[in-house]
């Protein structure tokens, strides 16, 4: 499985914003972390979520793309533009952008742009930490990531699922999950994660969706849109609903 691409998109117009998440979306081993409709809001994901990248209108009122794109490089985030405006493709490509992106533009020339960035992605060596320092209440724990079941998000806390003890963690899911290494945790469901060696069986219900069962003794469901990745992280046969196991 390709590495995922965690993708924050930034445009102003608010169909330009859903038709472009959307295509992310459907494209295999990206996620979309934030949508943001002005340059105040992009800054702010930046700095709440660890991206890949960053697709950025460049015309935009207030905080310009451009600008934002200054917080991205500085958080090692790529950067592809994306504007209806060719003029600022030379100054985007100064800016150390990976793409630009003219609207309208097709599908395949997304893919293209995709492609770049895992090349470009590629190049760096991942180093996930074996332990994590999580900000439980009043005291900070190091939590060996061996030892993590799951982690479900729960109002502005996450519950850390080690065995049998229950840790709450003052972070969001996103940002816990950027720092775990994807081969070994996998997302079943915008507020569930789960270390995919804790799971013991998997059980298909009448609706389509995943039941896990973990070795500590959890019951977890999985999300209809999480549905190909679980297949994937665990190695079941399958294509579709027509074709699960």
């Amino acid at each position: 499985m390709s590495a995922r691409l965690r993708a924050i998109v930034v445009d102003d117009e608010p169909m330009a914003l859903a038709r472009l998440a959307r295509l992310l979306r459907e494209e295999d081993g990206v996620e979309v972390v934030a949508e943001c409709g002005d340059g105040e809001a992009a800054i702010a994901a930046l700095r709440a979520h660890r991206a890949d990248v960053a697709f950025l209108d460049i015309r935009m009122p207030g905080i310009s793309g451009l600008q934002v794109s200054e917080n991205a490089l500085a958080r090692d985030t790529c950067v592809v533009y994306v504007t209806a405006h060719s003029e600022h493709a030379v100054g985007a490509f100064e800016t150390g952008a990976v793409d630009y992106l003219l609207k309208p533009f097709s599908v395949r020339r997304l893919q293209a742009t995709l492609a770049r960035l895992r090349a470009r992605l590629g190049a760096r060596t991942p180093d996930f930490p074996e332990r994590l320092l999580l900000q439980a209440g009043a005291r900070q724990r190091l939590v060996p990531v061996q030892g993590i079941d799951s982690l479900l998000a729960s109002a502005n806390y996450v519950e850390v699922h080690c065995g049998q003890e229950r840790l709450l963690a003052r972070e969001t899911l996103a940002a816990i999950e950027a720092r775990l290494d994807p081969a070994r945790f996998v997302r079943i469901h915008r507020s569930r994660l789960v270390r995919i060696a804790a799971v013991r069986d998997v059980e298909v219900l009448p609706s389509g969706q995943y039941l896990l069962r973990l070795h500590n003794g959890q019951k977890l469901s999985g999300g209809r849109r999480y549905r190909d990745r679980l297949r994937k992280a665990l190695g079941l046969a399958g294509s579709g609903p027509s074709g699960m196991p």
